[in-house]
């Protein structure tokens, strides 16, 4: 699950990270009452999306000449200016796609003087079982530039879980970012800080891009994108809370209902399985075949009839899929219920674009039978190969 910039500082203000103050708003005619809380004399004017890249996005509705999703402010008066023309307008950024996200939220935020942007993480290295400090002295809008074309320029810090951050692993931490002085001392204060906001909040990614060094020498948490487990979430109602279901996909909140995983791409071949790794490997097989995978949906390993109906509902919700291929491999699963599940969906909503089964494991042959006796335009395929070959030419 992730949550919004102004959420995420207000979780790491809480734990004791440095902040500047700022305020939410979701209407323009709060901008200026929120600016006047603001000591001044410059502002920031954030768009709260989840995505990032916002300062060098641009609004749809705008025009090629629009300012990003990130501006200064030198008064209140341009505060309330950005803020009318932000809010309720599409921002697009290199991690929307080309359709972008509208702008409902807007945080105003006190300025500071910057004498450097750092880039600071925390994330699971699963090559070792630890969480690790992903930092880089090169902070800012093109850290995935940095790591492309300088990959030496980014250091990972792993973290013993036995003894957390300890006095060496900030001594490691400063060295890397070339901290000296109070942005050092605020470092002996900060990472162990951050470390543990990520284990106690479950969370799965915590990103501080930039990190700041300002002109007074002080470390700031200047922006901070925040993700979190999604299973651990039971532990958490305050974070559960903070969900905003607006800028999630639909059909994911609805798969999420029915415990299916699914997950929205950008092809048009919808993918019903049961498994990640028959997940991966059947859309790594549509795409063989020159066509993209337009989502996949997991339906686990022991679904209902009805589970399976829902899921197919949910991939012929997307207006992008123009076929779906049905892989199944049934261990746990059984291949009859699919099939049982399949049909009756397809009864309930109709079929309108090309649909291949591929069944293979417990109960396939029922299973196909019950696909063969349903009267239903449905393509039975012999195997993976063969699944993959007709939804892309039925496509095609």
């Amino acid at each position: 699950m992730n949550i919004h910039e102004y959420q995420a500082k207000q979780l790491l203000k809480g734990f004791g990270a440095p902040v500047a103050d700022g305020v939410a708003i979701t209407s323009a005619d709060e901008a200026a009452a929120a600016a006047e809380r603001l000591p001044g004399p410059l502002y920031v004017v954030k768009s709260q999306i989840h995505a990032g890249g916002r300062g060098k996005g641009k609004f749809k509705e705008l025009g090629a000449e629009a300012k990003g999703g990130v501006r200064l402010a030198k008064s209140i008066d341009e505060v309330v200016a950005n803020a009318r023309e932000m809010l309720g307008n599409t921002l697009v950024t290199a991690q929307t796609g080309p359709a972008g996200k509208q702008v409902n939220r807007l945080y105003i935020e006190d300025g500071a003087d910057i004498a450097r942007e750092l880039y600071c993480s925390l994330l699971v290295d699963r090559g070792v079982g630890r969480v690790a400090f992903v930092i880089s002295t090169e902070g800012g809008m093109d850290i995935e530039q940095v790591a492309h074309d300088t990959p030496e320029k980014i250091a990972t810090i792993d973290i013993d879980p036995e003894t957390g951050v300890t006095p060496a692993d900030v001594d490691r931490i400063n060295a890397a970012l070339k901290l000296t002085g109070p942005a050092a001392q605020d470092g002996e204060t900060l990472f162990p800080t951050l470390y543990r906001a990520f284990l106690d909040k479950d969370m799965s990614m915590l990103e501080i891009n930039p990190l700041i060094v300002m002109q007074n020498d002080r470390l700031r948490v200047l922006d901070a994108k925040v993700s979190f487990d999604g299973n651990a979430l039971f532990r958490h109602p305050d974070i559960k809370a903070l969900r905003d279901e607006t800028e999630e996909d639909a059909k994911e909140i609805e798969a999420a209902e029915w415990d299916l995983a699914y997950v929205a791409l950008d092809g048009n071949i919808g993918c019903m399985v049961n498994g990640a790794g028959l997940a991966m490997a059947t859309m790594d097989i549509i795409k063989l075949y020159g066509k993209e995978p337009a989502n996949f949906c997991d339906v686990g390993g022991g679904a209902s009839k009805e589970k399976v109906a829902a899921a197919f509902k949910i991939i012929t919700q997307d207006p992008a899929v123009e076929g779906i291929l049905v892989n199944i491999f049934g261990g746990i699963m059984r291949c009859d219920i699919i099939a049982e599940g399949v049909v009756a969906a397809v009864k309930e909503v109709g079929l309108k674009v090309p649909l291949v089964v591929r069944l293979e494991g417990t109960n396939a042959e029922l299973g196909k039978q019950i696909l063969n006796q349903s009267g239903l335009n449905i393509t039975a395929a012999d195997d993976l190969d063969d699944a993959a070959q007709k939804i892309v030419a039925a496509v095609g």
